[in-house]
């Protein structure tokens, strides 16, 4: 079975950071780390070259298919700040009807500054959703 790509490593999430070029989304990573930090009560850590993860937990696919990955997570991306929640959002839709300006993927919240959010929501976003990957981990 072929392995992950994207695996946890010991890459400077500081000097990701440090490294992106426009300050508002730097600082909007910035203040990310902090509060996905304090939610977790995990450090940061590099996922690949670019996604900042916190926390881990083992997922198993019906197929059989296993692995580690992150519990939540934001990476910078040339479009949108996307944060990264690991069983998406089809039990949250009165929390994201409060959220503010953003859009869904699968497991994925864009977002394009944190200003047009309602922080005190994204973060009970964010604490229910690493209690629920926590509660369901393999």
């Amino acid at each position: 079975m072929a392995e992950l790509k994207t695996q946890r490593n010991d890459a400077s999430v500081d000097a990701y950071i440090s490294a992106i070029e426009d300050e508002s989304r730097r600082e909007d990573c910035r203040q990310l780390a902090q509060m996905m930090q304090r939610i977790t009560g995990e450090e940061p850590h590099l996922w690949g070259t670019d996604i900042v993860g916190f926390g881990t937990y083992r997922y198993a696919y019906a197929s059989g298919r296993q692995g580690d990955w992150f519990v939540i997570g934001f990476a910078s991306r040339k479009r949108d700040l996307t944060l990264y929640l690991a069983q998406g959002f089809g039990s949250y839709d009165e929390l994201l009807g409060k959220l503010g300006k953003h859009r869904t993927g699968k497991s994925c919240l864009y977002v394009k500054h944190l200003a047009d959010l309602d922080m005190a929501v994204l973060e009970q976003l964010l604490t229910e959703s690493v209690a629920f990957t926590r509660n369901s981990a393999v």
